[in-house]
């Protein structure tokens, strides 16, 4: 005891003496034992809770990264997201027995270690493998799925470490722990993906997905921890950041002041090119390619170089119309501080912003690869030889339909969506129409149809694992018999993988050869024409026509084979000629010029022709599919689907499919979507572009803004009536486009 005091107002001299004394001896720490109310309460001067006695380093910047070890959550190690294994994915049919597989993880071995303890579980709780799991008691499920261990049916922590057994005691430890146990801590990646296939991605219960350590999320400016400014989209960052200074003391904010205005400086940016829907904890990976450019774009307007050359790709990508006039205005800072902007585009509004347009062509593939036309927008839209100045000049363009389809009066309807920002959504999309999802970027079209929907489809037709996000209920199913997302990813990762192979045409034209007189004296059969197979191809190069060079530190190389100079094959299967051409003849044919060729054989003819008549006739059969745009490779996957017998009840899901496409490449695709919808199926489009959306038959617009701003349908119906919604970005730029 230091000293004991009556408080007064001529005491506070001796009570700060008091103090210090205290202080210096508790080498920080003082408590003050209220005598009349009967409570001690303590202080501190170092970085502790003096209450708990919990203690704190000081911080630095790593403390507040979720990329440090330092300052990271140790149970998720900063992802803020854990596997956990999912019962429902375990366990997919609760009608099924465990020994009719009711229990996927038990696989179909009876005879293994395993299946004899889970038998042991049976004859403990009196139940029988062959009854269904749904009419097993309560605590034998959860003795196979938990274990017996102290605690009976007490479920593990997934991060308590269970000690490395020679086999697994299923009776002793749970299945569930059995997967979590092999997910961490083997080395064999086969069995990594086996047991991922049964756990399901869920916050961190540590942090709860804040992602850093609990001394981080306690330090706090403004009543707001680091992780929560993370959290907010960059909009209300930005308002948090204008009044950030009021409830700060003279000295914090001095200390602020600078760090402040630096904060605010980047954030402008961001802003400025149309991304204010995003957090800054959102996840790389679930960015856009025009997002990421975006970011890229605005780190380059804030770095304020000059006599730069910047190349952009499609920055348009993602980008609704009415967020075009923000990226304009950042593009043209760019120039206006002395630097060069070269945009490769397809958008309109960009186009006709620009100070000089190059214009290639006069088609696709051989067709093109010349200068058609170049000037300022004013000279260049009075060119007659450019199929781009058509358009822009309005003598040429995509046709409003004179009527909207009604649809066959069927409905697919998903109730109280939830996902990410999604506002309880209510979705209604009319059977065997074209129907667009559109809304300003970032509110919420992907997560509604891409993460709720498809998922949902998928685990009913094909019992995908994959959870859709939050949804109360799905009617109309019964409507459909199929789903099939055409995104734009490759059809193929490597040079051996091709349009040809890829549609299945391939397969008939080696039979074709197969057939030919020669090869049946010569005894070969199909297999002698595939370059994947031993036999006809060229060993050299494994019949991919091209040698590997690996690169340390780079990427891969690819060279032409010097063996078969890159034909393929070896020289006795090139010998075998059908019209005078070898089947690598026919590889480098283009589509157009090889349905002409084979217009005899019906089976080659047709699918030749659906992949001419989605505009890829300059491509060639044997085109390397890592060479192929994203639209190319989405059109090579359309003419796959056109070509098969469907039942006119599937459900088509595409995301963006204008992106990369020339405005007469688009009407290509409207064409082929539309054979698709006259046929009785539904095709669902999320869409920015205007002219996708004015030939829709119906429209389901999100908004009113991106981010928590958005997440709520705000207008559907066709064209003409979303057009008259005063409250949709969407509907201000569709009533110009009719008229």
């Amino acid at each position: 005891v230091v000293d004991r005091i009556k408080m007064a107002k001529d005491r506070r001299d001796r009570l700060s003496q008091s103090l210090s004394t205290a202080l210096r001896m508790g080498e920080g720490l003082v408590m003050i034992n209220d005598l009349e109310n009967d409570t001690v309460t303590a202080f501190s001067r170092n970085l502790m809770d003096a209450e708990n006695g919990i203690s704190y380093e000081e911080p630095s910047p790593n403390t507040f990264s979720f990329n440090s070890p330092y300052g990271y959550c140790p149970t998720c190690k900063g992802l803020g997201r854990v596997n956990t294994p999912d019962i429902d994915k375990a366990i997919p049919d609760r009608s099924k027995s465990i020994s009719k597989g009711g229990i996927v993880p038990l696989g179909e071995n009876r005879d293994n270690t395993t299946f004899k303890q889970v038998r042991n579980i049976a004859k403990k709780f009196k139940f029988k493998l062959s009854d269904p799991i749904s009419k097993i008691p309560a605590k034998g499920l959860e003795a196979i799925l938990y274990g017996t261990e102290a605690g009976k049916a007490k479920r593990r922590s997934r991060y308590d470490r269970i000690a490395h057994d020679r086999v697994w005691d299923v009776e002793k430890n749970g299945l569930m722990n059995m997967i979590s146990r092999w997910y961490e801590e083997t080395s064999s990646e086969r069995i990594r993906q086996w047991a991922e296939e049964f756990m399901t991605i869920s916050d961190c219960p540590e942090c709860e997905g804040a992602r850093l350590r609990l001394e981080a999320r306690h330090f706090k400016v403004n009543g707001r921890a680091i992780h929560e400014l993370a959290q907010m989209d960059l909009h209300e960052l930005g308002e948090w950041l204008e009044t950030a200074e009021d409830g700060m003391d003279d000295r914090t904010k001095l200390i602020a002041k600078d760090i402040l205005k630096e904060i605010r400086f980047r954030l402008h940016f961001l802003l400025h090119v149309g991304l204010d829907y995003l957090s800054l904890d959102r996840p790389g990976r679930s960015l856009s390619g025009g997002e990421a450019q975006r970011i890229r774009l605005a780190t380059q307007i804030g770095s304020q170089l000059t006599g730069i050359t910047y190349i952009l790709d499609e920055p348009s990508i993602g980008l609704h119309t009415r967020d075009n006039e923000r990226l304009i205005a950042a593009l043209r800072e760019l120039t206006d501080i002395g630097n060069t902007v070269l945009v490769v585009e397809h958008d309109r509004d960009i186009m006709l912003a620009s100070d000089y347009l190059i214009d290639l062509g006069p088609g696709a593939g051989e067709y093109g690869g010349e200068v058609v036309a170049a000037g300022p927008p004013k000279q260049f839209l009075k060119e007659k030889k450019s199929i781009t100045a058509d358009y822009l000049a309005g003598r040429k363009a995509i046709e409003i339909p004179e009527s909207r389809r009604p649809g066959n009066g069927k409905y697919l309807q998903l109730l109280g969506a939830t996902g990410n920002n999604l506002k309880g959504v209510d979705l209604k999309i009319p059977l065997g129409t074209l129907t667009l999802v559109t809304g300003v970027s970032g509110s919420g079209k992907s997560t509604l149809i891409n993460e709720t929907l498809y998922p949902i489809l998928r685990q009913h037709f094909y019992n995908s694992l994959k959870r859709p996000m939050d949804y109360k209920k799905i009617k109309g199913l019964e409507h459909v018999d199929k789903v099939i997302e055409i995104d734009q990813s490759p059809i193929g990762r490597t040079p051996r993988s091709n349009p040809a192979t890829y549609t299945g045409v391939f397969t008939h034209i080696r039979k074709l050869f197969s057939d030919l007189p020669e090869a049946k004296i010569r005894g070969y059969k199909p297999g002698r024409f595939s370059f994947n197979v031993k036999g006809g191809r060229c060993e050299v190069c494994g019949g991919s026509g091209m040698r590997v060079i690996e690169m340390n530190f780079l990427p891969d190389v690819y060279v032409e084979c010097e063996t078969c100079n890159g034909k393929r094959y070896n020289r006795e299967t090139l010998e075998i000629l059908y019209k005078g051409k070898s089947i690598n003849d026919v590889l480098e044919m283009s589509v157009t010029e090889a349905t002409e060729f084979f217009k005899p054989i019906p089976k080659i003819y047709r699918r030749l022709k659906t992949l001419a008549s989605v505009g890829l006739g300059y491509i060639t059969l044997g085109q390397q599919a890592t060479t192929l745009s994203g639209g190319e490779a989405q059109r090579v996957k359309l003419s796959e689907e056109l070509s098969k017998r469907d039942t006119g009840n599937t459900v088509y899901i595409l995301d963006e499919p204008t992106t990369g496409l020339h405005f007469e490449d688009i009407r290509y695709l409207l064409k082929v979507l539309n054979q698709l919808v006259d046929k009785g199926n539904t095709v669902i489009v999320i869409e920015h572009t205007m002219d996708v959306i004015k030939v829709a038959d119906h429209i389901i617009d999100l908004g009113p803004e991106g981010g928590r701003g958005g997440g709520e349908i705000i207008s559907q119906g066709t064209p003409e009536e979303v057009a008259k919604n005063k409250k949709s970005h969407t509907a201000r730029f569709l009533r110009a486009e009719l008229g």
